[in-house]
């Protein structure tokens, strides 16, 4: 990778900040909003089960509807669209739709599938709590990644945590396979995120154990 590829990742990365406020005049089209959804899903997933949906809001009237669940929270209604992102509680139910074609193209050996299979199983049916683990580290990580690619392409966003999620389930009617995680707005920003600080990163860091 050249030195100046590297350098425009480094510079988006430090550029992105969250914002709150954004140009309620700026519209974002499905393509464009899919273009950004296309870099998201290229995140890394546990066995590449891919465990996130999106819902897009783009519609004013369904804004307005999320503004209480969100605590009134402006830009909710103020930027391009608000993503949801949720977490699949049954992604290992998306493993043949994955691995299937990958056998038939001759890429992975049956044998290699059914075993990666009952790994999946075996977590999905004996630990507790690894479907919504599971659920909310991988639809991180689509999230961050759908931030970084607003931002490479202009564009500015904030995650939010601070909604009620029953409240969201029930009038977004969403199905019970997906769990929340969290609000993604993207926009134009109208005024600058607010200038936030960070800990030393040596006050981050423990090197070998504790």
């Amino acid at each position: 990778m050249s030195s100046i590829n590297q350098t425009d990742f480094l510079t988006i990365v430090k550029e992105r900040h969250s914002v709150k406020h954004y140009d309620a005049s700026h519209n974002m089209s499905e393509q464009e909003i899919k273009e950004l959804l296309e870099i998201a899903i290229s995140a890394p997933s546990a066995w590449n089960l891919q465990h996130w949906k999106f819902l897009a809001i783009i519609d004013q009237a369904a804004k307005e509807k999320l503004l209480p669940i969100a605590y009134g929270q402006k830009q909710v209604v103020e930027a391009a669209v608000v993503v949801a992102i949720l977490g699949d509680l049954q992604a290992n139910l998306n493993a043949e739709a994955i691995y299937g074609p990958d056998v038939a193209a001759g890429l992975l050996p049956e044998k290699v599938k059914l075993s990666i299979f009952d790994q999946i199983e075996y977590q999905y049916n004996n630990v507790p709590t690894a479907p919504r683990d599971e659920a909310i580290r991988n639809a991180s990580l689509a999230a961050m990644q759908l931030m970084l690619a607003a931002k490479a392409k202009g564009l500015d966003s904030g995650p939010m945590g601070g909604y009620d999620a029953e409240q969201f389930v029930e009038a977004f009617d969403v199905p019970s396979r997906y769990v929340p995680v969290m609000l993604v707005a993207i926009g134009k920003a109208a005024q600058p995120a607010r200038p936030s600080s960070r800990l030393p990163v040596e006050q981050t860091i423990v090197w070998n154990h504790f």
